[in-house]
């Protein structure tokens, strides 16, 4: 059967009406989650051929995430699909005013390959829950993940409920969006596929979210813990071997400490990484020869201070720090997404907001200081669109907090009862009783305007 045949095959199942059912949708949920735990060791393999990560990264960037957010839906869902009552003003007095949550139909959620079970799964979550049909497009760059969970799904749902599509993106997805209308698209990747996507969706007038990319920045102001700082900068811009969209692409180091700061996150990469990142199991792989290709032209960018061996056979970068960088140079100008860090130092807040405005509106932002006068300055000052203070990265597995970017990072957001309303048409309800009708509200209207001034205003 070909594909969009499929996709009608989809699009009848929806128009059943089964996937409304409240139900179903946690039933569903929790055979994903089964699914999930049944296949757990399978993950684990996946993930380490196309990624080279270790069973504890799956578990808390992969899998436990995938796993705590399908809990933190199913133990809210009943409260956020029931009808929301909202106040009601006095002209319409004494009506009542509701909202109803529907589902937006079939959507297509297309995600990337660095993260390639969580980045399709997590989103699906929240479509699931809000009682869509899904269409999953994942990454053909991570082949092993990609056909597991091919075959995850395939055993755990219907084909015309959740069908999952696969092969080339640059064909499957236009083919998709150009012969068939979904009623939703949320796309993870690159801003250049992004608007692709964008513009495809835009021509039926499909509504988006685009979790995109971009330079996020990460500063270092004088008071900050400096040793905290170093390790949770570490943890986070080398996990995945840097392969992730909210890692601090590049550091803004107040010129007081950058020399000590330095020393202390060389330090801190050595005992994380040893000296032979090659040979740790917990340090991961660039994902293919074009992606190693693209991130160690960035060596030429300026002077390694630490790290820059590689080895191209083995898609081995290691944890790499550079100064003396150009701003005009391509390392300040493209998303690194590796393990490549640029250091760069400043003396006055200004001097540093200049330097972020080149890339505005980062999908992340990330300071380290022990001011709240400091703290609240940045905020106030860069636009982004979510971070930490005193962190980098963490507040994704938030699932309180909603995720997402703006302007050239994104648009729209997702994560927990972010997700649900992400994927559910909000449906304004007025109810209005017969028993009281007042005649003012009904022509002829001559001589009862200081009378409508009193009701609207």
């Amino acid at each position: 059967m070909d594909l969009v045949a499929q996709l009608k095959n989809v699009r009848e199942f929806y128009n059943t009406g089964s996937t409304k059912k409240q139900a179903f949708r946690k039933q569903q949920l929790l055979n994903l989650k089964s699914i999930l735990l049944k296949y757990e060791k399978e993950v684990y393999a996946a993930l380490y051929q196309d990624l080279k990560k270790s069973p504890e990264e799956c578990w808390v960037t992969e899998i436990g995430i995938v796993l705590s957010e399908i809990n933190h839906v199913l133990n809210n869902l009943d409260k956020w699909s029931s009808p929301q009552k909202v106040k009601t003003n006095l002209l319409n007095f004494p009506s009542s005013s509701f909202i109803l949550n529907e589902p937006m139909g079939v959507v297509l959620i297309i995600s990337p390959w660095n993260y390639p079970l969580q980045l399709l799964l997590k989103p699906a979550i929240g479509a699931i829950a809000a009682g869509n049909c899904v269409v999953l497009k994942s990454s053909e760059y991570a082949p092993a993940t990609t056909k597991l969970i091919k075959q995850m799904m395939n055993e755990c749902f219907d084909k015309n409920y959740i069908l999952f599509t696969e092969g080339e993106g640059a064909l499957v997805v236009p083919e998709m969006m150009n012969q068939f209308c979904f009623d939703y698209v949320f796309f993870t990747g690159s801003p250049i596929v992004g608007k692709l996507v964008y513009q495809m969706a835009a021509s039926q007038l499909v509504p988006v979210t685009l979790e995109l990319g971009g330079k996020s920045p990460c500063v270092i102001e004088a008071d900050a813990d400096l040793k905290v700082a170093a390790k949770r900068v570490a943890v986070t811009k080398f996990s995945n071997a840097g392969q992730i969209c909210v890692a601090p692409d590049y550091l803004l180091v107040h010129h007081s400490v950058k020399e000590k700061f330095i020393d202390i996150l060389k330090s801190t990469l050595s005992q994380f990484f040893t000296d032979n990142a090659e040979k740790m199991d917990h340090y991961g792989k660039v994902i293919n020869h074009r992606q190693f290709d693209r991130i160690t032209q960035y060596l030429k960018d300026g002077k390694v201070i630490y790290g820059g061996r590689n080895n191209r056979e083995n898609l081995f970068i290691e944890p790499t720090l550079m100064v003396d960088i150009d701003l005009n140079s391509a390392i300040m100008n493209e998303e690194i997404f590796g393990p490549i860090l640029p250091i760069i130092s400043f003396h006055v807040q200004d001097e540093a907001i200049k330097i972020i405005e080149k890339h505005k509106n980062p999908l992340a932002f990330y300071v380290f200081t022990s001011s709240e006068e400091n703290e609240k300055k940045w905020l106030e000052n860069i636009a982004f669109g979510g971070g930490c203070i005193n962190n980098a990265c963490w507040h994704l597995t938030n699932p309180h907090l909603p995720f997402g970017g703006r302007g050239s990072s994104g648009i729209g957001q997702y994560q927990g009862k972010y997700s649900f309303d992400t994927f559910s048409h909000k449906k304004s309800i007025l109810k209005t009783p017969t028993w009281f009708d007042p005649s003012f509200k009904y022509p002829p209207f001559k001589g009862k305007l200081s009378l409508f001034k009193k009701f609207i205003r």
